[in-house]
């Protein structure tokens, strides 16, 4: 496959939409073809899960994993591999790594590694690291309303869940995320060098 597949994971408001928009912009600024993408994504399956974090309805935390990977399945089929094939840069705001830390509350990641066994494995993984109550504060800046997980207690264990599992996927990279969003974007410009 001659594209190259970039993803970015962390908490909620950790700022991982932000730099993976500087660093598509980046690409693009270094003549280099580069796509945003993330999930949950903008179709169907997408569309529920946001309904449901957003707590408009309710289901089994079990399946809405599977939500999860139904709407990661047809991403990677109808978006993600179509891309990589005409050799660009795909950026993905979230991918496998993030059903395994925000999953694993609330359902066995033996389940979660089986639900998403069958995707592709980035090329780069990026995981901003930053401290749950400045994820909070930014995060009550920013929305309205708070969503499913967005709570300090359940950010304190979804970010060890992100460290424990760094190992799971190869290249994967903790940036701090604490800082200003250029340095942090520094590091990641750094990073994706890697793969040129």
């Amino acid at each position: 496959m001659p594209g190259k597949f970039i993803v970015f994971e962390g908490l909620d408001g950790s700022g991982i939409t932000t730099q993976a928009t500087l660093l598509r912009n980046y690409f693009i600024s270094k003549n280099k073809d580069a796509v945003l993408t993330k999930e949950p994504t903008e179709g169907l399956m997408g569309g529920l899960i946001k309904s449901c974090l957003r707590k408009e309805w309710n289901t089994s935390p079990l399946v809405l994993q599977m939500l999860f990977a139904a709407d990661r399945a047809h991403h990677v089929q109808s978006e993600i591999e179509p891309i990589l094939k005409k050799g660009k840069i795909v950026i993905c705001d979230r991918y496998i790594l993030s059903s395994y830390a925000f999953g694993s509350l609330d359902v066995s990641l033996p389940v979660l590694k089986q639900l998403n066994s069958y995707f592709r494995k980035p090329h780069i993984t990026i995981l901003i690291d930053t401290q749950p109550k400045i994820c909070m504060e930014r995060m009550k800046k920013a929305r309205p309303h708070m969503e499913l997980f967005e709570e300090e207690h359940k950010l304190e264990q979804i970010r060890r869940n992100y460290l424990s599992m760094k190992n799971l996927f190869p290249e994967t990279y903790i940036v701090d995320g604490n800082r200003a969003p250029e340095e942090v974007l520094g590091e990641i410009i750094k990073i994706s060098g890697k793969i040129n």
